[in-house]
């Protein structure tokens, strides 16, 4: 990141400062870029002095929000002005109304025009695909050239980026108001802020407006031990994303999903398990940053990933995993279909159509939906697991060598599952398992071991730091959290020396920018 910062500095001239600042689709702005932090010392210098000044504080965070998605997603961050101002004037109205029908009607536009951005930016050309496709199923059955000989060539829909985060948060909004649990905002401004906060705006944390909208009417406060916490998670967040998950995607996990089948089944396995380290060091890596650079800022988010890998069950893993989709699935669909108020059977359909959903939010293709539906089973499975033999949800009461039994057959079933989720095709999928299958030749992990020494201590490092017991993890950050200044200084600094010497000279965005 120093080493980022350092050639902004050098290429700041007044003739690229406008190029520089505009947006660029190849170099969206990073919490983890040099941009960024020189704009955010900027900003917090001004913020602070608006502290005491409500009304200029919520119209200088939301400016720097939209610009921040501007830098992002480019013009589209009209679309988030639009989303925000639909939802406000509805959220409004619907408070207003009394009428069970005029109440339906307006949460169904909400959930409409939300859901209906979705949609076309995010499935547009995977119905278009699948269309074609049933064309030319059709075609062969019927024996008619003319429906063979249509061909698909994707339409050129850009996809903001975050749009699936902040249309569920907006709609959250919307739905609470209906359900009578909360009321809506007096003005545009507390709205426009909820929904653009830029910590959350792109990747998450999804904040309820409950949780979150009460503390904007609060004058934002800064303690010792909030500043430290605060640095703990930027480091910890820094560290998971830029030295683990960047450095192991770039040398080892893209090469072996990139090409499976040129790989033994050793490598095939030993990627996967690269791929389950990365996509956590990244999400879980960004959140720790969201939720450190809010708390600077006088805010707090709810956590979002608790070492969901020490999970002993599945329905353990989605009480850890990407708790505020969990929660938002489980509170907004889930619970509304029917839950577990409707029988034993219609329960199990419920969580399957939740995950097979939850899958198809992450991504328009079938590698996602089937990820979803492996989730959705194996919770349906567990769910009747507890109704027939008594089992708990998170594994309470097991013994400590059936807890790490069931943890190592839960971390491999959310393993096996990630396989769907990272590939990029079918056939990829097809080679890898047919690779680890048949072709597994253990012998070669020697040879992995020598060959790429730094990616297997990268590797081993980052599993020991997840499994490490929660206590030592909490003793550790409430070390960090009270040292004294230069302390903090100092380990600030060492962190930033480790990240540029690991860090790719390529910008690798955050996994679930593309979500």
């Amino acid at each position: 990141m120093m080493n980022s910062l350092h050639d902004f500095y050098n290429s700041l001239t007044l003739s690229n400062l406008s190029e520089i600042l505009s947006y660029q689709k190849e170099a969206p702005m990073l919490f983890s870029s040099g941009l960024f932090l020189f704009l955010f010392i900027g900003f917090y210098i001004i913020y602070n002095s608006l502290r005491d000044n409500r009304k200029a504080r919520l119209i200088y965070v939301i400016l720097f929000s939209l610009y921040f998605y501007y830098k992002t997603s480019g013009v589209w961050f009209l679309l988030l002005v639009f989303t925000a101002t639909s939802d406000f004037l509805i959220g409004k109205k619907l408070y207003e109304t009394t009428a069970p029908r005029g109440r339906l009607a307006l949460i169904m536009l909400s959930i409409c025009v939300n859901l209906g951005m979705l949609a076309y930016f995010k499935y547009t050309n995977f119905l278009y695909e699948s269309v074609i496709a049933f064309w030319h199923f059709l075609g062969g059955a019927i024996h008619e050239p003319v429906l063979q000989h249509l061909t698909y060539e994707p339409l050129d829909i850009f996809l903001p980026v975050g749009i699936s985060f902040f249309t569920f948060q907006s709609m959250s909004y919307t739905i609470d108001i209906y359900r009578k649990q909360i009321k809506p905002v007096k003005n545009w401004f507390t709205y426009m802020f909820y929904v653009s906060f830029f910590p959350g705006l792109v990747a998450g944390p999804i904040v309820r407006a409950k949780d979150f909208i009460p503390q904007i009417y609060r004058r934002p406060r800064l303690l010792h031990g909030q500043m430290g916490e605060a640095l703990y998670l930027i480091i910890c967040g820094l560290f998971k994303k830029c030295v683990i998950s960047d450095y192991i995607s770039i040398n080892f996990v893209d090469r072996i999903f990139d090409a499976p089948a040129l790989y033994s089944g050793v490598e095939n396995l030993l990627g996967v398990y690269g791929y389950s380290l990365q996509i956590y060091c990244d999400f879980s890596g960004y959140s720790d940053m969201a939720i450190g650079i809010a708390l600077l800022l006088g805010f707090r988010f709810n956590i979002n990933f608790d070492s969901p890998y020490q999970s002993a069950t599945i329905t353990e893993f989605w009480r850890r995993w990407h708790i505020s989709l969990s929660t938002w699935l489980r509170d907004y669909l889930y619970i509304p279909l029917g839950g577990n108020r409707k029988g034993k059977s219609r329960t199990y359909i419920n969580l399957f159509i939740t995950m097979l959903l939850g899958g198809l939010w992450h991504g328009a293709a079938l590698r996602f939906i089937i990820w979803g539906g492996i989730h959705g089973i194996t919770l349906a499975i567990h769910k009747f697991l507890i109704g027939r033999f008594g089992f708990k949800p998170s594994g309470e009461g097991m013994t400590p060598w059936k807890r790490a039994l069931s943890t190592l057959f839960t971390f491999h079933i959310v393993c096996f599952a990630w396989i769907f989720f990272r590939a990029d095709s079918m056939l990829k999928i097809k080679q890898m398992l047919v690779q680890i299958i048949r072709h597994f030749e253990p012998q070669i992990f020697l040879q992995f071991i020598s060959g790429y020494t730094t990616i297997f201590v990268l590797m081993l490092t980052g599993y020991i730091i997840h499994f490490m017991p929660k206590q030592l993890d909490l003793s550790v950050q409430k070390g960090v959290t009270y040292m004294p200044l230069w302390a903090k200084a100092t380990l600030l600094s060492l962190a930033i020396f480790l990240i540029v010497q690991m860090k790719s000279a390529d910008i690798v965005p955050f996994i679930y920018f593309q979500f």
